[in-house]
């Protein structure tokens, strides 16, 4: 367990060809689930927990740790499963999050294992918590299933939605009219966010759900004739996807010449961690994190408008 909780910090600094690491861990029975080390801060016994009033169920309390005030989530209650029991004996990933910092409770925490997004695959229906899952793999002979946080965080502490006032204006939405976006994301709340916030900008959009998904169409597109960069505006694509990662899709686009001219912005829930430098060595348009609908709204406008000044 030491040497677990010793190298996550030294294992968030992981970027590779469309691989991942994994951290795995329990929460009441025994299947295992995994987080990307990405996301992770730190893992630590459960320290003590302070009850909020009027919280919501699933967050058992808030922690001091290192001088800020944490918020821990219990895994358990968060899929629809029945709280973690004694909570003195389990542990708390810290995770960042979509610019916020939390804590999961866990009732165990494995190992970490090194991946490649093409072996990670989207559930397969009829699982338990098939609705709290991004995708499972196989590890060991054992499924691994991978929750999709951005689905609890939405139940448990929902975001602002709406774009303000004032950023969309009839002459926005009528030049808006005429430019489609394709989003890439493989966890179904944060399709519907992006998807809602470009539309209520005046985009048509595609939504596909992997790197994979979205790189075949495209293909399929300029094999059939077509022009793809004036068919999209730009390419919103997440870096978490099972298949393949927002990194070697945007690596893909570059190196076909047919779609090299593409507006990429990798959107992500990768805040705390992640790498400046990766966007400009896989050739990305832009980087933002998740989710501000102002800021997606703006750069969106941004750039349409940039593409006719030209």
């Amino acid at each position: 367990m030491a040497g677990v909780l010793d190298t996550v910090n030294q294992r968030t600094q992981l970027v590779g060809e469309n691989r991942l690491e994994l951290l795995l861990f329990r929460l009441n029975g025994k299947q295992i689930y995994g987080i990307n080390v990405f996301k992770v801060k730190e893992v630590l016994q459960c320290p003590k927990l302070t009850t909020m009033p009027h919280s919501s169920p699933v967050v058992r309390g808030v922690a001091h740790i290192r001088g800020g005030t944490i918020p821990i989530l219990d895994l358990g209650l968060a899929t629809g499963d029945r709280p973690i029991e004694n909570i003195n004996e389990c542990f708390v990933i810290i995770t960042e999050y979509n610019r916020r910092i939390q804590g999961f409770l866990v009732k165990g925490v494995e190992r970490i294992v090194n991946m490649n997004w093409s072996d990670i695959q989207p559930p397969p229906k009829g699982l338990l918590h098939d609705n709290y899952l991004t995708a499972v793999c196989q590890v060991d002979k054992h499924m691994v299933e991978i929750i999709d946080v951005e689905q609890i965080l939405s139940e448990v502490a929902p975001t602002k939605q709406d774009i303000s006032t004032g950023i969309v204006t009839d002459s926005v939405q009528e030049n808006a009219k005429q430019h489609h976006i394709l989003i890439v994301d493989d966890s179904s709340v944060a399709r519907k966010q992006i998807k809602r916030c470009m539309e209520d900008v005046g985009f048509a959009t595609t939504v596909l759900c992997d790197g994979r998904e979205a790189l075949e169409y495209l293909q399929n597109i300029a094999d059939d004739g077509g022009d793809v960069t004036t068919e999209f505006a730009m390419v919103i694509s997440d870096i978490e996807m099972p298949e393949m990662d927002g990194y070697t899709l945007t690596t893909r686009i570059r190196n076909d010449s047919r779609l090299s001219d593409l507006f990429i912005l990798l959107h992500t829930s990768l805040s705390g961690v992640f790498n400046e430098a990766m966007v400009k060595k896989v050739g990305a348009d832009g980087f933002l994190a998740k989710f501000q609908p102002d800021e997606l709204a703006r750069l969106a406008i941004e750039t349409v408008q940039i593409q006719g000044d030209e």
